[in-house]
C-alpha cells in the first residue's frame, strides 16, 4: 500500500504541475496520498502557499479538476479500480509550527556557557 500511495503522489503531483491550469492550484505541494484499503478512494494531502482563502481556493479547485485527474491518471497507472480522488489541505507544518511556538514559551531560557580560556580549558 506505501508503494501504491507514493505512486498516486508523485503522478498526481505531476499532473498538477504540468496539466493544470487553473491559477488558483499556484503553488501546490502534493505531501501525501493514501488510498483506502478496498482502492476505490484516495485523500490527497496538499500544501497550498497563501493565506487561508487561497489555500481553500486552491483545494477547491483541485477537487473540481479530480474527475480530469483521475482520467489522465487512469492512462498512467494500471490499478484494479481507479480511486475518487478528494483533496485535503494538509496542516501538519502549521501543527508543527505551533507546537515549536509553545515549547519555545514554556522551555526554560538556556544558562549561558562559560566561556572557555584562551587556552582552550
Amino acid at each position: 500500500m506505501e508503494r501504491l500511495d507514493e505512486l498516486l503522489r508523485q503522478e498526481i503531483a505531476r499532473l498538477i504541475a504540468e496539466e493544470v491550469r487553473d491559477p488558483r492550484v499556484g503553488f501546490t505541494t502534493v505531501m501525501q496520498a493514501r488510498v483506502s484499503p478496498d482502492l476505490r478512494h484516495a485523500r490527497v494531502y496538499v500544501s497550498v502557499l497563501g493565506d487561508d482563502e487561497e489555500k481553500e481556493a486552491a483545494v477547491e479547485a483541485l477537487q473540481r479538476a479530480s474527475g480530469f485527474l483521475r482520467s489522465r491518471l487512469g492512462a498512467i497507472v494500471e490499478m484494479k479500480y481507479l480511486p475518487e480522488l478528494e483533496f485535503e489541505l494538509d496542516r501538519s507544518l502549521e501543527r508543527a509550527a505551533r507546537i515549536e511556538e509553545i515549547l519555545e514559551r514554556v522551555r526554560p531560557p538556556e544558562e549561558p556557557d562559560d566561556e572557555p580560556s584562551e587556552d582552550g580549558t
